[in-house]
């Protein structure tokens, strides 16, 4: 079994995580202060990988991978770099593609758009990525990070692509083993006819990552390519830069990070570096944590005869200076939060939109691909999630508006109840554990008209990142119970401490919770790509026509097997 490293930390949350989740918020918003716990990687416990940064101002902009859900290119926001909460949702929805709205048997699991490249120059936001599913090149624009934003294709195909805005000309660095960098455009519609066009550096020949995750930067007059890739000798995410005196010119450096801080062999790289107002560096770069997924950690930058400096002697040091704030005690909003689903009264506009970005829901949601709203009911007066069944479906993974919040590092649990009085024979509703070898635990009809409590799941076919097979087939129901009621509580209890990464399933009796079918052992798979997320869903497999009511989402953190009952809130 692998142990991590704690280096003053509880398992992977900040101290000021700790604090918010175990003692009550002061009503005017301020932080609590929590000595001892200065530690602070890695920044949050939740799946946003492939992070770049800016800052604008005093205001700190990451973006991140959002691979299938949608809405997506979610931008989130910060005073200090160590605290973060949702701004904007760059996009609703992409292509409208059948596979991105999950008709038939389509999907884009695994896919969809990838390390975006955020920019803000000349007044103007840029947020630039490709979507492996389409083949495409997207760039959004808007003069305020709220939007709204615009959209527009750039000709070609640029793999984890990074834009530089230098003297009046726009670059683009990308690729996989090779990186190349091509002048675009004045207007970024593709590559300008005679301009620049060149290969930068190459990995080529490495067994296992060669260099991809470019983030393209001049600073004082000089080119900095910062890249990912692993050891050749063995598998560990390792970061790399390469420095130039002019854009044309040899490009030389190497690795400047290669350390796992002490966790498992995973490497910490990839990500975007930015300056503080006082002239300090970081980097955010992301790490694998297992079936929670890619999550960001800072590092502190220093300088040396014009190089990158990242941690203390090649390593991420536990503790370090953080950067100054010019907004202490600001009260940031949680990233992940139980939700009654009720209207919020007395938002303006600006804050409907930035708190309710997900189609009207709390911005923490976000669905498993574009929903078919036509589905989608809520009542905001009465607390309730209505979904129907719009087609025919083998197993959970087919189900259209799975409604997803992203699981905590190192255990977390979500608690629902879910009205199942419409339901139509061979109907299945309740909560997932959401990957690839997914595990749920629902209330199903069964043909005699009765209802019971079932738990199912998918096994993987093994413990390595390889895709599992597209034969999905209808997943193993390991207990069935029957339910008298039409209101049942269900709820995900999942530890991803030390590699457990397990989820237990449970129902509620109406004197105490109930474990039901096995442990599902979870997996990061490369199938679905992403951490493991709780989903809301329901899904027909006779008729479609049934629906299911969902209220009182409960969101509730584990640390160090200290259960918090008190739950995040918006």
């Amino acid at each position: 079994m692998c142990m991590e490293t704690k280096q003053g930390r509880l398992y992977g949350m900040t101290g000021k995580d700790i604090c918010r989740e175990a003692y009550p918020e002061p009503e005017d918003g301020r932080n609590v202060d929590c000595p001892g716990f200065s530690a602070i990687n890695p920044l949050m416990g939740l799946d946003y990988p492939d992070p770049d940064i800016i800052r604008v101002g005093d205001t700190y902009y990451m973006v991140s991978t959002s691979m299938h859900f949608m809405p997506g290119c979610e931008i989130l926001r910060s005073y200090d770099l160590v605290n973060w909460e949702h701004a904007v949702y760059v996009y609703d929805t992409l292509d409208g593609t059948p596979e991105q709205k999950m008709d038939g048997e389509h999907h884009i699991y695994g896919k969809g758009m990838w390390a975006a490249s955020l920019r803000f120059h000349g007044d103007m936001f840029y947020v630039c990525f490709a979507a492996n599913d389409t083949g495409k090149t997207y760039l959004y624009t808007a003069d305020a990070i709220a939007g709204p934003w615009k959209k527009q294709s750039v000709e070609g195909f640029y793999h984890d692509g990074s834009l530089l805005f230098d003297e009046g000309k726009v670059y683009i660095a990308y690729g996989n083993s090779d990186i190349y960098i091509t002048q675009l455009k004045p207007d970024l519609s593709g590559p300008l006819p005679g301009g620049l066009h060149r290969l930068a550096v190459s990995d080529a020949g490495n067994p296992q990552l060669g260099y991809e995750g470019a983030h393209f930067y001049k600073i004082e007059g000089r080119y900095y390519l910062f890249l990912i890739h692993s050891l050749r000798d063995r598998w560990m995410r390792t970061q790399a830069c390469f420095v130039s005196d002019s854009i044309d010119g040899e490009f030389t450096g190497g690795d400047v990070l290669e350390d796992d801080r002490g966790y498992c062999g995973q490497g910490v790289a990839q990500g975007g570096i930015v300056d503080t107002p006082d002239q300090k560096w970081y980097a955010v770069l992301f790490q694998d944590y297992g079936a929670a997924g890619r999550i960001p950690v800072l590092v502190p930058v220093a300088w040396k005869e014009g190089y990158p400096v990242f941690g203390a002697g090649g390593k991420i040091p536990g503790q370090f200076g953080l950067p100054h704030s010019e907004k202490p005690g600001y009260g940031y909003r949680p990233l992940v939060q139980s939700d009654d689903f009720r209207k919020e009264q007395g938002l303006s506009a600006e804050q409907e939109a930035e708190r309710f970005g997900c189609y009207g829901f709390r911005s923490v949601w976000q669905f498993s691909h574009e929903p078919d709203l036509r589905l989608v009911g809520h009542d905001g007066n009465q607390g309730i999630l209505w979904m129907e069944t719009g087609k025919l479906c083998k197993n959970l993974l087919q189900a259209k508006n799975i409604l997803t919040q992203r699981m905590l590092y190192p255990a977390c649990a979500g608690e629902i109840t879910v009205d199942v009085c419409a339901l139509k024979e061979g109907d299945y509703a309740g909560i997932c554990a959401l990957q690839g070898c997914y595990g749920m635990v629902a209330v199903t009809k069964r043909a005699d008209g009765h209802y019971e409590a079932v738990m199912k799941s998918r096994t993987a076919e093994d413990d390595s990142l390889s895709v599992m097979s597209e034969d999905m087939g209808e997943g193993t129901e390991w207990e069935s119970v029957p339910v008298e009621r039409t209101e049942v509580r269900l709820k995900v209890d999942v530890d991803f401490g030390q590699q457990k990464d397990e989820a237990r399933f449970f129902y509620h009796t109406g004197s105490g919770w109930k474990k039901i079918g096995i442990t599902q052992k979870l997996y990061f798979k490369l199938d679905h790509f992403t951490g493991c997320r709780f989903g809301l869903f329901v899904y027909a497999t006779k008729e479609t026509g049934g629906r299911a009511g969902f209220r009182d989402f409960q969101y509730r953190t584990v640390v160090n097997g200290w259960h918090l009952d008190r739950c995040p809130q918006g």
